[in-house]
């Protein structure tokens, strides 16, 4: 089947367009966007998810490229194609870096422009070159400029968890963009994206006119890829993968659905697949994880460890939407960040109560971000990523005894990290090690009489495990039973498997089992 070719890592809208790659149309909200009467935007999206594709679309369309907008939904809705100066920002060139240096490569960003409308010898800091900047290309032009700031938190997030060297960038960035403000008579249209929120008093100094749009149900679709643009944009690449993987062609979706797919950043909203995961399945035809190829951000480990987090208090979380979708410095928990990065998604909402429930959005998430905390608890992660693989093949030939004999042998063979002294720790580590898997599993599921250590899901079984630490099987296996566990999911129609299981401290690995 015929289908246009995907281009790999590519965020630049013109490079697509010239050279006839795949594009999922976003172009309405372009225009939905330029339209309004709203002149200032802020979308806060998790790394990877489109945001600079979304960016260079816009820089685009305010230059008056039309030609490269041909056939897109933006063609038959907008007349004019008037163009605009358009001073572009990537701030994600300017991470890791000390402030000297931040000042530095914001200089250098400056000079592109200042090299095209010039630099007035008595500017000083970047902050009022940025000012004098905007003046002239208003000026020389004669129309109103357009500011596109893409990926504004980039200096931030590697030293949101050290509050001096914090305060010292976050200094500098408040500086570059006071001048935004200022200049609002000769703005045509402001838009600016990050992966996190900061409070606009603390990075955007005045500017309280900036529309926050990471919430808004009427964009909720504006980056991602949505299941219809998936089935309808990219159908021919679909085809083509369930051809090499020799499957059905809703087999491959849903393959690809359970994957990537599940995000929603309002609600409600269209489900929402990971758009550079999804677009790297199709180029490839390989559905497997590739959102954390790069590994989990050093940020966000650093920030799960200062708030001392660990694996079962991640997903099934209900809460308030200022809870999640709040200002990342001076946070109290590290529910935003997750929010914010993509770690958690809304999975649903209790109008009443005005509750969300945030949970991990899909598998490939469940198992990147389970694979990245494995070194909090062993020190060689590696063995317990192998061992998932063979405990994987047990489980799917329903031999459960076999795959909890193999993670007892592993787990004594491998030195844990400090601290492996309390239930939790080892109630963590089955749980990441269950996640491995590849199976759904949640921790400390609650039922009408407790709470169920690990429920295991798999195509064909359910599996109820309850763990104890210094205590028996039989009294772990009786706990299930007594508080009849299997209760809760009766309406799931799967055969239930009992699992008690003991973790002896002493061996640091399984104790003793029973299956039932």
């Amino acid at each position: 089947m015929q289908a246009k070719p995907i281009s790999s890592g590519t965020q630049t809208f013109s490079i697509l367009r010239e050279n006839d790659y795949t594009y999922v149309d976003k172009t309405g909200f372009v225009f939905k966007m330029a339209s309004s009467a709203t002149r200032y935007y802020f979308l806060a999206r998790p790394r990877r998810f489109g945001k600079s594709l979304l960016v260079s679309t816009l820089r685009a369309y305010f230059e008056g490229r039309r030609e490269l907008f041909r056939g897109l939904e933006i063609d038959a809705l907008e007349k004019e194609w008037n163009a605009h100066p358009v001073l572009h920002f990537d701030m994600s060139r300017a991470k890791q870096l000390s402030r000297d240096e931040l000042r530095q490569n914001l200089s250098e960003q400056l000079e592109q422009y200042e090299a095209i409308y010039g630099r007035k010898r008595d500017s000083g800091t970047p902050g009022d070159r940025f000012f004098n900047l905007v003046e002239r290309a208003h000026e020389q032009t004669g129309r109103k400029v357009v500011l596109l700031i893409d990926e504004y938190d980039a200096p931030i997030l590697d030293v949101v968890h050290d509050d001096a060297r914090l305060e010292e960038i976050r200094g500098v960035m408040r500086n570059f963009y006071s001048p935004i403000k200022a200049c609002d008579g000769i703005l045509r249209f402001v838009f600016i994206t990050g992966i996190t929120k900061f409070s606009q008093l603390s990075i955007f100094s005045e500017l309280n006119n900036l529309l926050n749009i990471s919430t808004l149900k009427a964009y909720s679709a504006i980056c991602g890829i949505t299941e219809e643009e998936m089935v309808t944009q990219l159908a021919g690449h679909i085809e083509l993968l369930a051809e090499e993987e020799g499957i059905s062609r809703d087999e491959a979706i849903q393959k690809l659905k359970e994957m990537y797919d599940g995000y929603h950043f309002a609600w409600p909203s269209p489900d929402i697949y990971n758009p550079y995961s999804l677009l790297k399945a199709l180029l490839t035809r390989e559905v497997k994880s590739f959102w954390f190829e790069s590994g989990t951000p050093t940020y966000l480990v650093q920030m799960l460890n200062k708030f001392k987090v660990i694996p079962q208090e991640i997903g099934g979380q209900e809460c308030r939407i200022t809870s999640f979708d709040a200002p990342t410095e001076g946070m109290t928990s590290a529910v935003p960040l997750l929010y914010q990065s993509g770690y958690l998604t809304i999975k649903g909402y209790d109008k009443e109560c005005e509750l969300y429930t945030l949970d991990y959005p899909n598998r490939e998430v469940r198992l990147g971000l389970a694979e990245s905390l494995l070194a909090n608890y062993v020190e060689r992660p590696n063995e317990i990523v192998d061992l998932a693989g063979k405990m994987r093949r047990q489980v799917l030939r329903h031999d459960f005894d076999g795959a909890l004999k193999l993670m007892q042998a592993t787990f004594s063979a491998i030195p844990y990290c400090a601290g492996a002294n309390t239930e939790g720790h080892y109630q963590s580590l089955l749980l990441l090690a269950f996640t491995l898997l590849g199976f759904k599993v949640e921790a400390e599921v609650r039922t009408a009489t407790g709470r169920i250590d690990l429920v295991l899901w798999t195509a064909e079984r359910l599996y109820l495990l309850e763990l104890k630490i210094g205590g028996s099987a039989v009294e772990a296996l009786a706990q299930i039973d007594e508080r009849n566990y299997a209760g809760k999911f009766a309406l799931e129609k799967l055969p239930v498997t009992k699992v008690g299981v003991t973790f002896n401290t002493e061996t640091r690995t399984l104790g003793e089992w029973l299956i039932e």
